[in-house]
């Protein structure tokens, strides 16, 4: 495999076009492409190869002609990862315009894998559908089902009806919601899978009342969490199986914030990571931050958590690649 990737480069240098090594295709493959400026934490090394299928079928017939021992990552906006500073062995995949389309259908809204959350929930909202919980997210759909995103007590799983795919052999399939086995912060998917679009079912409501509802929750989540600040979103899910004492009970009963508030984190830093004074559970990157700052400022955070409390905390941002 290095010898591979040494290949493909050496003949990306000597080529300006495309590398005779991969797959011809309708949009933009890139080597050694930077991730750093794809993702919100703005840290991480290069992947091998970046992909940005024109559409469905270009991702298809790419996938389908790509040597399968190649790893293939998918990325939507980077909104919950850490790219570790040595990079990625991969051809990480990124859907665009081709995979942004949102559309009514009834009471059920389709969107594209690349459509921002907060756009369908906008936009679902203008057509009196309730999608509200969306709007406070930050990522897009295809992430949203990937990570069953929720909050405010919704979650993707509540309102997922079907999603379709691209197989790591460039095999269109659609899987039904059931078929994903939705957890908490979790899902199933089939290795090398690329979610292109996604159905959900909503319930009615007035335009004028959900905007004022996804009003309101912007205003919650701007009052309490460091939205101006460079993160991932919530850094650790909350501990499972524990209660606010401490004993076993309420899987959502302790919060990941209070446990790391409880063992004197709240603003600790390391290089140009810190944990956020105004919420603890939010990594931040306050200029200057390496991916390993951050990655060793969480570790150091779920140790002294485990050493106070003797909870373990599970990351809730993905990290990938090489140190």
């Amino acid at each position: 495999m290095l010898a591979e990737i040494k290949r493909w480069r050496y003949q990306a240098a000597m080529t300006p076009d495309m590398p005779p090594s991969m797959p011809p295709v309708r949009g933009t493959l890139t080597p050694n492409r930077p991730l750093a400026d794809l993702t919100w934490l703005r840290v991480g090394g290069p992947a091998d190869w970046l992909f940005q299928p024109a559409d469905e079928a270009d991702l298809a017939a790419f996938l389908a002609a790509l040597d399968p021992s190649v790893a293939v990552f998918p990325i939507g906006v980077g909104s919950n990862l850490i790219v570790r500073d040595g990079g990625l062995r991969a051809v990480v995949i990124r859907l665009g315009r081709g995979f942004n389309s949102i559309e009514i259908q009834g009471d059920t809204v389709v969107a594209g894998a690349a459509a921002l959350d907060a756009h369908v929930a906008r936009k679902a909202a203008d057509a009196g559908l309730d999608l509200t919980f969306l709007r406070t997210i930050p990522g897009s759909i295809g992430g949203a089902v990937r990570m069953n995103a929720g909050c405010y007590g919704s979650y993707t799983a509540d309102i997922l009806q079907e999603i379709r795919i691209i197989l790591r052999d460039g095999t269109p399939r659609t899987l039904a919601a059931r078929d994903l086995h939705l957890q908490y912060r979790q899902s199933t998917l089939p290795e090398g899978a690329v979610i292109v679009a996604a159905s959900f079912g909503t319930k009615p409501g007035r335009p004028s009342e959900l905007h004022a509802k996804m009003a309101d929750q912007l205003a919650r989540r701007d009052a309490t969490q460091p939205t101006r600040d460079r993160s991932a979103g919530s850094t650790f899910r909350n501990p499972a199986g524990y209660s606010s004492t401490g004993q076993s009970g309420d899987s959502h009963d302790l919060k990941a914030w209070k446990v790391i508030d409880d063992a004197k984190m709240r603003g600790a830093t390391r290089g140009g990571a810190q944990m956020s004074p105004k919420h603890p559970n939010f990594l931040i990157n306050t200029g200057g931050a390496t991916a390993a700052d951050l990655e060793e400022l969480g570790e150091e955070v779920r140790k002294r958590v485990f050493e106070h409390s003797g909870i373990a905390l599970e990351w809730e941002i993905m990290r990938i690649g090489e140190t």
